[in-house]
């Protein structure tokens, strides 16, 4: 019986320690944001096009939105100098953050997220503080179609680009009219020299 329990325990302890080693350390990190943009609870975290993370949690600052982001992987290095964005992507403004690294990290081998010797002006460690920007937005190009449009609808644009043509045909008539006196001019005194 006794033997039993130790084979069991032991198969046991080794399945729970195979199960472990094979799940990926995560780790975690706050960003502060000016505006959310968007983005939720789950939001996905892609880093050059392939989603790395996700948002596990928001809160409401008196000044800004503090979002946890958590990585799914302890091997995803990210450097301190990467750029940290919302972005609205498809038809219907889905948003996603980006991490756009600006320099490639070559000392990656020897640091880990994670570890307690983490080098926080290198990479981006477990439970650090970083900032973050605001990416494409459709609200911004939304805001500027409609400041386009009203400019259109101004009869004093409309009067200023009508006098701008005008004048614009009035020189290029002119220029046509010296361009073909100067030619007239090139032809008589290549006449006048035979």
């Amino acid at each position: 019986m006794r033997k039993i329990f130790i084979l069991i325990f032991g198969t046991c302890f080794f399945y729970f320690m195979y199960v472990f080693k094979l799940k990926e350390i995560k780790y975690s990190f706050f960003i502060e944001f000016d505006n959310a943009n968007g983005i939720v609870i789950g939001t996905p975290i892609k880093m050059r096009g392939m989603q790395v993370g996700s948002i596990k949690n928001m809160q409401l600052k008196q000044n800004c939105i503090l979002v946890l982001a958590e990585i799914y992987s302890h091997n995803t290095i990210i450097t301190k100098d990467s750029i940290i964005e919302t972005t609205q992507t498809g038809l219907l403004n889905d948003s996603v953050i980006d991490i756009i690294p600006l320099n490639v990290f070559a000392d990656y081998l020897n640091i880990s997220p994670v570890s307690f010797s983490c080098d926080s002006s290198k990479i981006v460690c477990n439970n650090s503080y970083v900032l973050g920007d605001r990416g494409l937005n459709y609200d911004d190009l939304v805001r500027s179609t409609t400041r386009i449009s009203q400019r259109f609808d101004d009869p004093g644009f409309f009067y200023l680009f009508h006098l701008f043509l005008k004048s614009s045909i009035e020189v290029a008539e002119g220029v046509s009219i010296f361009c073909k006196d100067f030619i007239y001019s090139l032809r008589l005194t290549t006449l006048n020299k035979f």
